[in-house]
């Protein structure tokens, strides 16, 4: 009995012992190397919505299916908006005809000028010969206020054509094939081949398309989200520490994680940033007194910071947006804490196989 008593004695010491070292490691570990299981994949959630409205004619992906930039997803009925360029080149053609016909306006105010120049000049030097002649009392009055009202006749003819040679001239710009309506047409043509254009919705980068709810007879309204598009290339890791642990962050932290869909892989990672801010501490302006939150508790529950990955190599393919996974940090010039996270990590991702 007495070594049965002394064996328990010891044991209970080497246990208790045991539990204060690993307290002890875990207390300053967290401060040197943290680990969390509170991180996600993470990556844009594009939503894609054509820009013209129409009957969808053909689909050309499948759900969940990869694609390339530039690949044709799907095909708005395009007939109307060939009529609409059809419309718009026959349009653009008139106006051409139209800008002829204001050079040919152009030429004529221009005649137009040199005819009421003519006549004023041939009036006022009429007006000046009678003007001397009434002063010396040689012709009468009349004759004088008609030879004025002559002159002043034919400087307001003078005034008004040059003033139209002016709205012509306006209308023409510059050179040929700058006119106000030529332009006009020019960007309905454009225009219309822009919204021809886009009856073809196409992949803006390499991704992938999930949930897809669209076939051939849908009606697509412009602007209304149809498809949901995660680009590939734009993952990224995020991870929830608590805010102690961030202390030791700098730019030669790195990281390994382990996700929960490769256990017994280990990935390693780059720190990238950290979030400014948590949505607890958001206020708006909203006219009401401060709301205090309060608790009962004796100790309060950490408050977490988000902070974000980088992989320097593609995600493995067996990820997705909201993919979990653990991942602890280190410094990159200790290698006795980076040798520490690595049997941390590796534990983690052999628990995977489990949980």
């Amino acid at each position: 009995m007495p070594n049965s008593h002394t064996t328990f004695q010891r044991w209970m010491r080497c246990l208790i012992v045991l539990f204060i070292l690993l307290m002890t490691y875990i207390v300053i570990a967290d401060r040197y190397v943290p680990l969390t299981s509170e991180s996600r994949v993470q990556g844009y959630v594009v939503q894609i919505a054509p820009q013209v409205s129409g009957t969808i004619t053909q689909v050309d992906i499948k759900n969940n299916q990869p694609v390339s930039k530039g690949e044709l997803l799907f095909r708005i009925d395009n007939q109307k908006y060939r009529l609409a360029v059809d419309e718009a080149q026959v349009a653009l053609e008139q106006a051409h005809q139209q800008e002829q016909g204001l050079y040919a306006q152009a030429n004529v105010a221009k005649a137009n000028i040199a005819t009421s120049q003519a006549n004023y000049n041939n009036a006022h030097r009429d007006f000046i010969r009678i003007n001397q002649l009434a002063k010396k009392q040689l012709v009468s009055a009349s004759m004088r206020d008609n030879a004025y009202a002559k002159n002043e006749t034919a400087l307001a003819n003078l005034a008004a054509a040059k003033q139209q040679a002016v709205v012509i001239n306006t209308q023409l710009g510059p050179k040929l094939g700058q006119s106000t309506i030529v332009l006009a047409a020019e960007n309905a043509l454009a225009q219309a081949k822009l919204n021809l254009a886009h009856t073809d919705v196409i992949a803006p980068s390499n991704g992938v398309i999930t949930n897809l709810q669209v076939d051939i007879g849908t009606m697509a309204n412009a602007n209304q989200p149809m498809l949901t598009f995660i680009p590939t290339d734009s993952m990224w890791v995020t991870a929830d520490f608590r805010e102690k642990s961030i202390a030791n962050f700098h730019d030669h932290s790195k990281a390994y994680v382990a996700y929960d869909a490769l256990p017994g892989q280990v990935f390693p990672l780059t720190v990238n940033n950290r979030d400014y801010g948590v949505a607890a501490a958001q206020q708006m302006a909203n006219g009401h007194l401060t709301h205090i939150d309060t608790s009962n508790r004796w100790v309060r529950d950490a408050q977490r910071v988000r902070v974000n990955f980088t992989s320097q190599q593609p995600l493995p393919p067996q990820l997705f947006v909201g993919s979990r996974a653990t991942v602890v940090v280190y410094p990159q010039h200790d290698p006795i804490w980076q040798l520490l996270a690595k049997i941390e990590i590796r534990i983690a991702s052999a628990l995977h196989f489990i949980y």
